[in-house]
């Protein structure tokens, strides 16, 4: 558990939060939400002792070790297993089959654990710091953005990975579906303060609206106070007899709290702008054929045809080709074998994971935007910069002084200059806080284009998929139907690969690779000992909530006797006395239930994983 007093951060005269506390408390798995450049990533930082507060301070018990994944990546071990393994604690050098198992869960496969590190792309050695990370048991996980660079199968390993995860938990994603899996409470940094409640991002924002509802109705109500006394004051000041009221009043006007109007916060607000468009088709392609390395064929004989309004998602996990085939779509790469047909008529807008790179550092936003297109002028310019949350001046921001998410903000812009009746988008969410990635899908259902997307994002699959293009097993597949179909007909068959090679990947107890029966005696203790720990504080919640339940249903029995008795008498305020008892133990119940319901389903979630642990080493040895 750790504890944070009063902390204050700032940069470059920037107040990031001010006086905040909190806690984290044992077994949380916290979601932390907020905007690009409120503070989330600098808090991690603070936990970790890489930034000290400007004030307050945080105290973490000794010993309590904290895990958090470095962007520095400084390998020394010979091969992908052996670095992994440089992760595990003390106790646990030897446990290999630990490291087999994240590792094989992030995408590596046996082949590539005996890889040297330095052979991967940036983003599989990512995933190797985040499985040191994750094999290296600690008893606070800090993750910021982990999906950036997984695949779709990786994403959902790790969110059941995450599910089980038996200690504390501070996740910072873009994805809102993965969080809500996996989060049991959601602590927000909204307008410099940080709150934090049990419940997902949904009931977070639900309840940030409904509080700044009642702030701003008590405000204006409160200013009407204020004018009337003031307007008392001021009227009757000159009149001696009333010297005491008026003097009372002004007693009250100064013990009166001023709230101020709270600032409008600024939200990604855009949609792309449709050309017109007439034809039965947008882009068709014809025996579609590419690789880099003659030995592996990354797309052969690709044959689909997308129609006007489509949204067709392609899909699979990385290295297999998605970003190649968006880039032969686009036409920035020519095709070896087959062709890409375009309609004469279409007008493409295309957003690539590398067109960031192709931003002139020493231009500004607004210089960005207007270079983009010929007919541009200042005043288009100035307002795309202002959709995009690039107000005011921060529109003359030099693009090398930005961040990754508002260089990719920066990139949407540029789509945005010009009408247009296709989009393919390579990634888009990658960098986007959760709230741009809202609006980014709000804007993506209402374009009247068609839309080709590479996303592992499952909450954009599942919104906007209509025909998905599937990579894997070395084979492309075009399935005519939606996300959700997708996985009815039997989904990602990969995962099951995955669940038998992780089997394998227990530790060996024999030639036979059987557990022999010490081993698998201290196997099963082990996670009947872990369940114990996780589900034992869940049931005494329940039990706690079952009993809470139970005493103000039997309050609200006495209670509505007591009304029946007070309403056959007449008495008025006792009606009113028994009505607020009424109402505070229905509210207490409806608490309770929540809870109970809430406590319920992390029990059932808990209790299945632990069952399947123990059915996998009953099978796994049998």
């Amino acid at each position: 558990m750790i504890s944070a007093e009063n902390l204050t951060k700032s940069y470059a005269g920037q107040s990031l939060f001010e006086k905040v506390s909190f806690k984290i408390n044992d077994r949380e798995r916290v979601g932390l939400v907020g905007r690009n450049g409120h503070g989330k990533t600098t808090l991690l930082r603070i936990i970790t002792g890489e930034e000290t507060p400007d004030e307050g301070n945080l105290l973490i018990p000794r010993n309590y070790r904290v895990g958090y994944v470095r962007q520095h990546l400084d390998f020394t071990g010979n091969t992908v297993l052996e670095e992994g393994m440089k992760g595990l604690p003390e106790t646990q050098k030897d446990h290999h089959w630990k490291v087999e198992k994240v590792l094989a869960g992030l995408g590596f496969s046996p082949d590539d654990m005996q890889r040297h590190p330095g052979e991967f792309s940036g983003g599989y050695q990512v995933r190797l710091n985040l499985a040191k990370v994750l094999v290296s048991d600690p008893d606070l996980l800090l993750l910021d953005e982990p999906t950036n660079y997984l695949d779709i199968t990786s994403i959902r390993w790790i969110e059941r990975f995450l599910v089980e995860w038996p200690h504390e938990l501070i996740l910072i994603t873009h994805d809102r579906s993965f969080m809500d899996k996996i989060v049991t409470h959601t602590m927000g940094i909204h307008r410099k303060k940080i709150k934090k409640i049990a419940g997902n991002t949904e009931k977070f924002y639900d309840q940030i609206v409904q509080e700044e509802e009642i702030y701003e109705k008590t405000r204006i109500n409160d200013e009407r106070k204020r004018k009337e006394v003031e307007q008392f004051i001021t009227q009757f000041r000159a009149k001696a007899r009333l010297v005491g009221l008026v003097q009372s009043r002004i007693r009250t006007l100064e013990k009166m709290e001023r709230k101020d109007k709270l600032d409008k916060i600024k939200t990604l607000d855009f949609s792309f702008s449709s050309a017109p468009f007439i034809g039965k088709y947008v882009v068709t392609t014809r025996d579609l054929s590419f690789s880099y390395d003659p030995e592996v064929e990354l797309i052969r004989d690709l044959n689909i045809t997308v129609r006007p309004g489509e949204r067709v998602c392609i899909i699979g996990p990385n290295g297999k080709g998605k970003t190649t085939l968006l880039r032969l779509l686009s036409g920035n790469l020519r095709p070896q074998d087959g062709e890409v047909i375009w309609n004469p008529k279409t007008i493409r807008g295309v957003f690539e994971q590398t067109n960031i790179k192709t931003l002139v550092d020493s231009r500004t936003v607004e210089e960005e935007i207007i270079y983009t297109h010929g007919e541009v002028d200042h005043q288009k310019a100035r307002n795309i910069c202002g959709s995009m949350m690039f107000e005011g001046d921060s529109a003359l921001k030099r693009i090398d002084v930005l961040s990754g998410g508002e260089k990719s903000r920066v990139m949407l812009a540029k789509i945005l200059v010009t009408p247009v009746n296709v989009l393919l988008l390579d990634e888009p969410t990658n960098h986007l806080d959760m709230e741009s990635s809202d609006a980014l899908l709000a804007a993506i259902d209402s374009f009247e284009g068609a839309v080709v997307m590479v996303t592992h994002n499952e909450m954009f699959l599942h919104a906007l998929a209509e025909r998905l293009i599937i990579f894997y097993h070395d084979t492309i597949e075009v399935f005519e139907g939606s996300y959700q179909r997708f996985l009815e007909k039997g989904g990602w068959g990969d995962e099951e690969d995955l669940m038998a090679y992780q089997k394998k990947a227990k530790d060996p107890g024999d030639a036979n690779g059987k557990l022999d029966k010490k081993a698998l005696r201290k196997m099963r203790a082990d996670i009947i000992t872990r369940r114990s720990k996780v589900l034992g504080p869940i049931e005494k919640g329940i039990a706690r909530a079952e009993t809470g339940i139970e005493a103000h249903e039997e309050k609200l029995k006495g209670l509505h006797a007591a009304m029946q008795e007070a309403s056959e008498k007449q008495d008025g305020q006792q009606i009113v006395k028994i009505s607020q008892a009424i109402h505070e133990s229905e509210e207490a119940i409806e608490t309770f239930f929540l809870e109970l319901e809430d406590l319920t389903r992390s029990f059932e979630e808990h209790s299945a994983v632990f069952d399947r642990e123990l059915e996998e080493i009953d099978q796994g040895n049998n």
